[in-house]
């Protein structure tokens, strides 16, 4: 991809993740370490009012697949993230780009959504990539 592929208001294509499993959640934890019962133990869930959340760095992953299937890798300069709301199992996320500035030096900047089939936004970001040119 190059700096004049894109303009401004582009569209990224959307990345649809399958529905997010209890086993998902097992293995992200022990893949990241992050062993807080609150994503895996029903019980935990309950008492914080919560029931079990998935854990937001997943979603977060899920988010980075989606810039890094736009973009290469070696292209990405900066991602910038927020987490929004808790995202649960059974819940499908997709994940959604545009670009909303152009900058000198091929800097290309977007912004990029993990929502849910409801649209409820679970983390919002922006990137910025550099881009070769054509000229």
């Amino acid at each position: 991809m190059y700096f004049e592929d894109l303009q401004v208001g582009d569209l990224f294509p959307v990345l649809k993740k399958d529905p997010i499993t209890r086993v998902q959640l097992v293995r992200f934890a022990g893949a990241s370490g992050d062993f807080n019962p609150l994503h895996t133990v029903e019980e935990v869930g309950e008492q914080a009012g919560t029931g079990i959340i998935a854990h937001g760095m997943l979603i977060m992953g899920m988010l980075s697949q989606g810039v890094t299937t736009w973009i290469s890798r070696k292209n990405i300069k900066r991602i910038q993230v927020r987490f929004s709301k808790m995202t649960y199992p059974g819940e499908s996320i997709e994940i959604v780009g545009r670009v909303i500035e152009k900058k000198a030096d091929n800097l290309v900047v977007a912004e990029v959504l993990a929502k849910n089939c409801e649209g409820d936004i679970k983390v919002s970001g922006i990137f910025e990539a550099k881009l070769p040119s054509r000229v």
